[in-house]
């Protein structure tokens, strides 16, 4: 898209599309996501596209399709909750046409063309997303189209395996062409046959007719000089990435030598003070900027002290992708996709595999089936922007469940405070706190740093290697790209 001419939202647009076909453990038509995009000269906004909750104009609740399925991860093992009770209502293209809408300039057809060849004509899957997808098989089994989508057949595939997805081309074909007529048609008609009251589901024909992107103000936060703009409120990625930085100006965390003893110890802290302002409830007190904006006050003035009498599940997969572009007039765009891991159903003749947003523990703290109809979802989610003036200097996110606002705001400390350069910033150690629990990465740290991390911290699980556990953070700066591996993380300079 860049070398067609196309700018930064041209760009992530069809590498979503892309990514559709090629990542579809990751993400999906029917997944959700959040934007950060934006010009030096227009300055930024946040476009909200992730899941809201389904249900508008039930009179009764059917009986529910809603089941657990345990995944094994090998050292232990997972319970997923999925079936068609388990879908959310989509927000991923309703979002990607709001977004080329409004700022793309290259024509639609041409900005899925690629999305389209990949699934006629076929693509090669990577070791990782084998991996992903070994890790999915009991889901993917749920259904035989989906087990088709993700090329299980018999078995799981490995990397290397030549997989296509055709009515997936013929769909974002048609959409191409007329993409709102096929959205309040095709797609709608199939996600209510699928996932609708009548067969155990929620989503309802209102639910999909009254669902909009919103397009809303980043929420902001200063560092030093510079400008940090991430996703707002009802996510609540943003607001503790924002949260982070501001302890970490306040502790001066810039001032221990990069991963020593002192440096991962007050980082372990960070971490931990993140995870009380989120057991104390941030998810239920954001639901607007202002509310946000509150609580990072409170955080900033040292309101927060360890609190463990809450703590969640942790979800070891997190199935999410993310892209950073820059485009050479300095546009950027941010952009996070899931999909959770699929409910077990696809859409027929369509090729899509539908969400479980709704049996995710982490973004649904009342309780499964608990939030009123019609209400967004909260997410961890997080595409960011940091600024120097008018002028954006870094976009990064990540995918990563609950561990992305962890990955995000080591990136910005090791990038910002550590004076890294961004390859070495996204690839530093990361640690992972929540509740009492802490994840760390042994390979980077000093030997001192992980003796004091061990005495600290007896019962933390230690990875002798980078892992997709604590995500992967994808960025680009004027000068640079980075790519995680531990998600596969790839780039390209044009």
């Amino acid at each position: 898209m860049l070398r067609a001419g196309g700018n930064a939202v041209d760009a992530v647009c069809a590498a979503s599309f892309a990514a559709f076909v090629a990542e579809s453990p990751l993400c999906s038509p029917a997944g959700a996501g959040a934007l950060v995009v934006g010009t030096p000269d227009q300055g930024l906004r946040a476009l909200d596209f992730f899941a809201a909750v389904p249900g508008l104009g039930l009179r009764a609740e059917p009986t529910l399709d809603f089941f657990d399925v345990t995944v094994d991860f090998g050292p232990t093992q997972q319970v997923f909750h999925i079936g068609r009770a388990a879908a959310a209502v989509p927000g991923a293209l309703p979002g990607l046409l709001a977004a080329h809408d409004r700022y793309g300039e290259l024509p639609l057809k041409e900005v899925v063309a690629p999305a389209v060849a990949l699934a006629e004509d076929g693509y090669r899957i990577s070791d990782g997303l084998a991996h992903i997808v070994s890790i999915l098989e009991p889901i993917a089994r749920q259904s035989t189209e989906v087990a088709r989508i993700l090329g299980v057949h018999g078995s799981p595939p490995a990397g290397g395996a030549q997989l296509r997805n055709p009515e997936l081309g013929a769909f974002l074909r048609q959409l191409a062409v007329a993409p709102h007529q096929t959205l309040r048609g095709p797609f709608a008609d199939a996600m209510v046959e699928q996932c609708g009251p009548e067969v155990g589901g929620l989503l309802t024909r209102r639910d999909l007719q009254t669902y909009r992107p919103v397009w809303r103000e980043p929420l902001w936060t200063e560092v030093g000089d510079l400008r940090m703009a991430s996703n707002p409120p009802p996510s609540s990625g943003g607001g503790l990435i924002a949260i982070g930085m501001q302890l970490a100006c306040r502790l001066k965390l810039h001032q221990p030598t990069w991963a020593s003893a002192e440096h991962a110890l007050e980082v372990a802290a960070l971490l931990t003070a993140l995870s009380d302002v989120r057991s104390d409830g941030y998810d239920d007190k954001i639901a607007e900027p202002a509310d946000a904006l509150r609580v990072l006050a409170n955080a900033r003035q040292g309101g927060y002290t360890r609190m463990h009498d809450r703590r969640r599940e942790e979800r070891h997969l997190g199935s999410t992708t993310h892209i950073s572009v820059r485009d050479e007039r300095g546009g950027v765009a941010s952009l996070t996709m899931s999909n959770g891991e699929g409910c077990g159903r696809a859409l027929p003749g369509l090729g899509v595999h539908v969400n479980n947003f709704l049996g995710e523990e982490d973004i649904n703290p009342r309780g499964f089936h608990q939030t009123p109809a019609g209400r967004r979802m909260t997410t961890m989610m997080a595409p960011t922007v940091v600024c120097q003036g008018a002028a954006p200097v870094l976009a990064l996110g990540s995918g990563g469940s609950n561990r992305i606002r962890s990955a995000i705001l080591q990136v910005l400390l090791a990038r910002i405070f550590g004076g890294m350069d961004l390859d070495q910033a996204v690839q530093s150690p990361r640690l992972h706190v929540e509740g009492s629990t802490l994840w760390y990465e042994a390979p980077g740290f000093s030997d001192a740093a992980l003796e004091a991390l061990a005495s600290g911290w007896p019962d933390a699980t230690r990875f002798d290697a980078p892992s997709m556990f604590f995500g992967g953070v994808h960025a680009v700066s004027p000068d640079a790209a980075a790519g995680d591996p531990r998600r596969g993380g790839a780039t390209v300079t044009v």
